[in-house]
């Protein structure tokens, strides 16, 4: 006999579920979560007839092995990768069927970082604050995947899309970070800010989905204050004692002791959660810096 479920065969690196995110919650110290890539997991949720705030898996680089306990229609999105059904390729950016009892692989990304399974029905894990988003600062939602995991699926309400290939944006060679200066540019020196949208930067290793990390020259202090611990948002420039800008991403934290310099365009942040280690990295100016360094 059959069920609505899919059951985890091998994890990968580090698969989370996801959806859209608990926004709101940030006077509770809890961050927004969600898909890093929206786009893409909004995408595959259309390709397989979900509704947009339906649950999905987010892959980190080597993808992730599932089995259906029945027969369902999965889409891949996100960071270009192979897909497979028992062997056999499979379409990358389109619906798929997958047999009860099939192996669905979604193998290591070819391009990009993150990849995105849905699957029809959607993931039916138990919401925390109305999210089924796994926040891996806070501990909220279901922990990341490991061996035998079993997700339960809703039911399937739509039929999937008409679609041969889906087009997508591909990872960014380079990553154009379009910012807008403050709270706190005046914490730091012109040559500083200069510094800052003149230099290339590069994706560290380190980077999470808490924070893309930066290695480049670092930004300089204009005054050597400490500040208080004061509210964040999702792609927040926060610069910590080391000099190197890090941007904010999903599960950040809600608040934080270091100056933020600027603010990243919230439709840069997508490309941001694809850029790879070593990613050349730029900071492009909305305007000009909000006063005097040092105020």
């Amino acid at each position: 006999m059959t069920d609505r479920a899919v059951v985890v065969v091998r994890p990968g690196a580090l698969t989370t579920v996801q959806d859209l995110g608990r926004p709101g919650h940030a006077h509770l110290g809890v961050p927004p979560s969600g898909m890093l890539d929206a786009p893409a997991g909004l995408l595959a949720n259309r390709l397989v007839g979900n509704a947009p705030e339906a649950a999905v898996l987010e892959s980190t680089l080597n993808g992730v092995s599932l089995r259906p306990r029945c027969a369902v229609t999965i889409a891949v999105t996100g960071a270009p990768c192979p897909v497979t059904v028992d062997g056999r390729p499979a379409a990358w950016g389109a619906p798929v069927h997958v047999p009860a009892g099939a192996l669905l692989d979604v193998g290591q990304a070819t391009s990009g970082v993150r990849s995105y399974v849905a699957v029809c029905g959607g993931l039916d894990v138990d919401p925390v604050l109305g999210s089924r988003a796994t926040d891996l600062l806070s501990g909220l939602g279901p922990p990341p995947l490991a061996p035998d995991t079993v997700l339960p699926l809703g039911p399937a309400l739509h039929a999937p899309a008409l679609v041969d290939v889906a087009p997508q944006p591909s990872p960014p060679a380079e990553l154009l970070l379009h910012i807008t200066f403050g709270p706190r540019d005046t914490w730091f020196t012109p040559a500083a800010l200069d510094t800052l949208t003149t230099s290339t930067y590069y994706v560290s290793p380190t980077s999470n989905r808490i924070a893309l990390r930066t290695e480049g020259p670092p930004l300089e202090r204009a005054t050597p204050r400490e500040l208080p611990s004061e509210g964040l948002v999702t792609g927040a420039l926060q610069v910590p004692p080391n000099g190197h800008p890090l941007l904010f991403l999903a599960d950040r934290p809600t608040t934080g002791g270091y100056p933020v310099v600027a603010v990243a365009r919230h439709t840069d942040l997508a490309a941001a959660a694809q850029a790879r280690p070593g990613t050349p990295v730029r900071f492009v100016a909305l305007g000009a810096p909000s006063g005097p360094a040092g105020v």
